[in-house]
């Protein structure tokens, strides 16, 4: 979904963006051919659009060749039939604006970048924060999309948050995922007003109710079953919110034991279950899940009916 309110970016995003899943082949060499059946598995689930090389995507795993093959390949297959979303985070200013700079080149819609951080310990200032972010809206041209999460160890306060919007108008959207979102949504929408164009949540939409009460117009789940999202999405933004709580109260079971028990193996099990690709192998030091846990999450899926299980069956 794309935005047609007076005053808004026209390249607003709103709606439904998995995160697409890194395929490796069982030696863990990237399975390109995997990468464009996921790509195309995805479009087939209805998704808004489709955020690549993410923390979900293993991207802390990839070099950065491998990443440029990944950006090359997934904007060339899907050719402007959805919307891509691309991270660029990284700690470093001037390599954050190098891969920023390549997406925008390859035709993403939108950055997703975390606040600069390096382990636990090493972050940069509020100051260094802005410019950070000013320096890639800069070069690259694109809206991005700041991640709140709790993976960077670095606290991005409301007011803080009010204020990188204020100063880098390229900043418009914002995924919250962090212990209580709905209240941390809730209180940027209302300090911000319209500089908070894009108001996201996260960590596979569990908790995706509260967070549309508190005025979220997106979220970016993983690709294990986002057409069984969307319908939550699309009544509720539409005022029908009896509609949406019931389809979320059927398909919270799998988020739950996604989110709970699986991570971002998840999708890659389903998806190596449905066809989609050959080999759920995540890199190590990542282990494979354990085969109870695996089972639990298959049969969780097929009750489900999740998509992705029989999309080339």
């Amino acid at each position: 979904m794309t935005a047609n309110t007076p005053g808004l970016d026209p390249r607003l995003l709103t709606g439904v963006f998995p995160i697409a899943p890194t395929p490796f082949t069982d030696t863990g060499d990237l399975d390109l051919d995997g990468m464009r059946r996921v790509l195309d598995c995805m479009i087939a689930q209805q998704v808004d659009g489709i955020c690549i090389l993410a923390n979900y995507s293993e991207q802390f795993l990839l070099s950065d060749a491998e990443r440029d093959t990944l950006l090359k390949l997934s904007l060339e297959h899907v050719k402007g039939r959805v919307p891509v979303i691309v991270t660029t985070s990284h700690f470093s200013t001037r390599l954050a604006m190098e891969r920023a700079k390549a997406a925008a080149a390859a035709g993403a819609a939108m950055l997703m970048m975390m606040p600069p951080y390096h382990g636990a310990s090493l972050k940069a200032g509020e100051t260094g924060m802005i410019e950070h972010f000013q320096r890639i809206a800069e070069a690259a041209r694109l809206p991005i999309m700041v991640q709140d999460a709790p993976l960077s160890g670095v606290t991005l306060s409301v007011p803080f948050l009010v204020r990188l919007a204020k100063a880098v108008p390229l900043v418009t959207h914002f995924k919250i995922e962090v212990p209580g979102t709905a209240d941390k949504l809730r209180a940027l929408i209302e300090a911000g007003g319209a500089a908070i164009q894009g108001p996201f949540d996260g960590e596979e939409s569990i908790t995706l109710m509260a967070d549309l009460e508190a005025g979220a117009r997106g979220t970016m789940p993983s690709a294990l079953l986002p057409e069984l999202i969307k319908p939550v999405v699309t009544h509720y933004l539409a005022g029908r919110k009896k509609e949406a709580a019931a389809a979320y109260a059927r398909i919270l079971p799998l988020i739950n034991f996604e989110n709970r028990q699986c991570g971002l193996r998840a999708t890659k099990t389903v998806m190596q279950a449905g066809g989609v690709i050959k080999s759920d192998a995540v890199r190590h030091p990542l282990e494979p899940l354990h085969p109870a846990t695996r089972a639990g999450l298959l049969q969780l899926a097929r009750e489900t009916d999740v998509l992705a299980l029989k999309w080339e069956k």
